[in-house]
């Protein structure tokens, strides 16, 4: 029974270095190194894609921030929509009327 042991324990360790060792020449080839650095890159992709969803969430959270400061400093909405309405309204109220044609307003030409 011992030696049964013995040789149950020796056939598991040569399976286990066996593969060990046909992964390692398997790693070694031009196809897996190209399969390692392919994997590389798409970790690489997905940490650059995770760090971009975190800068545009912080900047909208940051937006959000800025946008009620302002509203509450001046009163303003400053969302597009309702700046672009109040845009309108300001430039509409101070725009220069012009002046009525007339015969009161009409330059007349020197005579020479």
């Amino acid at each position: 029974m011992r030696r049964l042991f013995w040789l149950g324990l020796g056939v598991a360790a040569g399976v286990a270095i066996t593969r060990k060792v046909t992964a390692t020449a398997k790693a070694s080839t031009p196809a897996g190194i190209a399969g390692n650095v392919s994997t590389a890159l798409s970790e690489l992709a997905a940490s650059i894609g995770t760090f971009g969803a975190d800068v545009r969430a912080g900047m909208a959270e940051r937006e959000r921030e800025l946008s009620e400061d302002v509203r509450q400093r001046t009163g303003i909405d400053p969302r597009p929509a309702q700046a672009w309405a109040t845009a309108q309204d300001t430039l509409r109220d101070s725009a220069v009327r012009p002046a009525r044609r007339g015969s009161a307003g009409r330059a007349r030409r020197a005579s020479g």
